[in-house]
């Protein structure tokens, strides 16, 4: 019987052989860029192959010995003992506000780029804004360093028609915030995310998010959603991954469950009773899929932390008028006192940005030392004073490695301020889990990291190194690929990632980072004939 490691090396060899007579056939013709002498692995599930690749406007070209094909080229890249893969694709981000900022070098969104990374998606956790054709065109026009797809957000939606009301909608304000859903996925949205840990997201009902995500369905979207909880917060990590198979199954749609994991010492060793729930659902004929960045702590802020959602309700000046007063206060911090216990104790929360410049750097127990107060009682002056970004090291190896082995989970970064996941979490997922400790193969992280995100939301002609499809590559050295940012300096660029083409353009040359702003909106296609 032939292995299935053998048979993968014939059926990438085979597929070589395929794409070098494409190769030869278009031999007369000169490639703008053609990178020559790595081994490629293609973006699928085989091992990596010794080939050259052919970049022509904006477009891969060709793929197989270029000697032999007598392929020339205007520029070549040697890239002999260096690993070609497609650009990576991070399905969760906060990159938004970059690439809308009136500067052109935050623009260029090098956090991402110089990890390789050529495809974000924004609007994550419910943000995204419904009016995604605008907001994209004039993205585009102004000039953006990596690709960007959109979600419409949940949180948005609901927002725009509810504020920030703990209530439910009536018939009209249902059907406005549908029509707000449609309206985007016809524009182009993936799908519909949500963020149901996060008020005002947190007050719906799962009937609620259902009749929407039946509009992200109808036009052929996915839902992807920050779960009502990862910890023991209200319903549960296993009862809120149910709840996403509930939505998935009532609006008849692909669930994608954003950041996996088990967060906090009461759900630590849970990933076991979760990864057989999702390979059940699977096996039920239900699309599940995750996404997951490769660290110990999440990306949070004081209040998301450690406020209970009734206090938040109406916003941040009625939750501060709740903490001063006499009869409400005791109680919020006494529920406060609890979230911090699941999280591990003040001495797991490191505050990283935010308006009190003082506590960055520290954990919220070095802070109560300081100002003699209890924990909490430091939490409500950070608040008070603004708040606060922390690092919560709540996760425990065994469950992000348990996660990480599964062929549906793919990389992602959840990138946002204060936190080394923006600007390190695929160079730190092969640093760490590929090259050091060979959790995952390289094969598997680059297929997790490109193709699968590519089929999962349907990024026609992405994710792959094929001919015909867009030239987001990434070259980078399999000695030095590596994240430099760390949980005190968060904001540090990784290296190794030596040469990046986003549609055919060099966003990084020979390890530095130029001003090209070569991204794209990406798209996607609605359903034929849903919209109208």
């Amino acid at each position: 019987m032939m292995t299935s490691k053998r048979a993968a090396a014939i059926g990438a060899s085979a597929l070589l052989a395929s794409v070098s007579i494409f190769g030869l056939a278009q031999a007369q013709q000169s490639v703008d860029v053609l990178i020559s002498g790595g081994t490629v692995y293609d973006g699928g599930e085989g091992p990596g192959v010794s080939a050259d690749i052919g970049v022509k406007d904006g477009k891969i070209a060709f793929v197989g010995d270029a000697a032999q094909a007598k392929v020339t080229a205007t520029t070549t890249i040697d890239a002999r003992g260096k690993i070609v893969a497609p650009g990576f694709i991070d399905p969760h981000t906060h990159y938004f506000e970059d690439l809308t900022s009136s500067d052109a070098g935050t623009r260029r969104n090098l956090a991402a780029a110089m990890q390789g990374v050529t495809t974000v998606f924004v609007g994550s956790d419910g943000g995204g804004r419904p009016d995604v054709k605008a907001t994209f065109d004039k993205m585009e026009a102004e000039g953006i360093g990596t690709n960007a797809v959109s979600w419409v957000g949940f949180g948005a939606v609901r927002a725009m028609v509810l504020g920030q009301s703990d209530r439910a909608p009536n018939a009209a304000e249902l059907d406005k915030m549908k029509s707000l859903v449609a309206g985007a996925m016809c524009e182009g949205a993936v799908g519909l995310s949500t963020g149901l840990f996060y008020p005002p997201q947190s007050y719906a009902k799962t009937a609620e998010v259902i009749e929407l995500a039946k509009e992200a369905a109808k036009r052929g979207g996915s839902y992807d959603s920050h779960i009502r909880d990862e910890s023991s917060y209200t319903i549960g990590l296993k009862g809120a991954i149910q709840e996403v198979f509930d939505i998935g199954k009532g609006a008849n749609i692909p669930v994608h469950v954003a950041h996996i994991k088990a967060l906090g010492v009461d759900v630590h060793g849970q990933s076991a009773d979760v990864i057989k729930m999702v390979e059940q659902a699977r096996a039920s004929g239900l699309k599940v899929t995750a996404d997951q960045y490769p660290w110990l702590a999440s990306g949070s802020s004081v209040g998301a932390s450690l406020l209970p959602r009734w206090a938040q309700v109406d916003g941040e000046e009625a939750t501060l008028k709740r903490l001063a007063d006499p009869t409400l206060g005791p109680k919020i911090r006494a529920e406060m006192k609890e979230n911090l216990r699941r999280r591990g104790g003040a001495s797991s929360i490191l505050l990283t940005a935010g308006p009190v410049t003082a506590v960055h750097g520290k954990t919220l127990e070095q802070v109560a030392t300081q100002w003699k107060v209890d924990p909490i009682e430091a939490a409500v002056r950070i608040l008070q004073q603004g708040g606060s970004s922390i690092a919560s090291f709540n996760q425990s190896e065994a469950d992000v490695k348990a996660f990480m082995k599964q062929p549906w989970v793919m990389t992602s970064s959840d990138g946002s301020e204060g936190h080394p996941r923006k600007y390190g979490s695929f160079a730190e997922k092969y640093a760490k889990y590929v090259k050091a400790e060979k959790t995952i193969s390289l094969t598997d992280f680059i297929h997790r990291s490109s193709g699968l995100t590519a089929d999962t939301f349907g990024l026609t002609g992405r994710g792959y190194l094929k001919p015909g499809y867009h030239a987001d590559v990434v070259v980078f050295d399999p000695q030095t690929y590596a994240p430099k940012a760390t949980y005190v300096e968060p904001e540090v660029l990784s290296v190794g990632a030596e040469q990046v083409l986003v549609n055919g353009k060099f966003v990084v040359r020979d390890g530095k980072p130029t001003s090209e702003l070569a991204g794209k909106r990406v798209l996607r296609t609605p359903t034929a004939g849903s919209c109208g």
